[in-house]
């Protein structure tokens, strides 16, 4: 039987279109049968990681004119609660940042060598944990009751009332003294292996002897 070029083209179109109209089904179909919601579930499980790295992004920089400028920080308000604690740094507290503020941290750690300040960590106290995390995956740790002193000396106490009235090695001046708190650090200005937001970090190990 002879068939014309002219119908073999026309069948020709028809297969190609039947093909276009069975894949385009196919596509339909696929996404039809997808888990009502799968989509969704996975953008919701995203979220909080990108809204992680918004607020970190934010931290650096409102932070970044202390990241190497200790007297800048002091400037500002920061004064120093702690000597070096090892393997996690000197710390300076602003008396007047309270709460949870990314662009403010009430606490600012500090790696020393030598001459030189490096900001390593971010930090917020609480006297309770929170009932909702303040950063996406949040993990706290602990800090005693204690008195603390103008150059940084720490006394561990249960009470204001046991505070010796200066440092006992240094006779540095009492400043404050603070119940058992909670503590979130964020090691935004120094990588850390154990984590961002372990206590301790052990790549700052150098700088324990300051």
């Amino acid at each position: 039987m002879n068939i014309s070029w002219s119908n073999r083209k026309r069948a020709l179109c028809l297969g190609l279109a039947a093909v276009a109209a069975v894949s385009i089904w196919a596509v339909a179909a696929a996404s039809a049968s997808r888990p009502e919601g799968a989509t969704s579930r996975a953008a919701a499980a995203r979220a909080p990681q990108a809204t992680l790295v918004q607020q970190l992004a934010v931290a650096r920089l409102a932070t970044a004119k202390y990241a190497n400028n200790l007297d800048r920080a002091k400037a500002d308000g920061y004064r120093i609660i702690t000597r070096m604690i090892p393997n996690m740094g000197w710390h300076f507290m602003n008396p007047a940042v309270k709460g949870f503020d990314i662009r403010k941290p009430a606490i600012l750690v500090y790696e020393r060598h030598g001459g030189s300040w490096t900001l390593g960590a971010l930090e917020w106290v609480f006297p309770a944990k929170p009932a909702k995390a303040p950063l996406p995956g949040a993990k706290y740790g602990a800090f005693g009751a204690g008195c603390h002193y103008a150059d940084g000396s720490y006394v561990p106490a249960e009470s204001q009332d046991t505070c010796p009235k200066t440092a006992p090695q240094t006779n540095a001046a009492f400043t404050f003294w603070h119940p058992d708190l909670v503590t979130l650090h964020v090691w935004l200005w120094y990588p850390n292996p154990s984590g961002l937001f372990s206590s301790t970090n052990p790549l700052v190990s150098p700088f324990n002897r300051g």
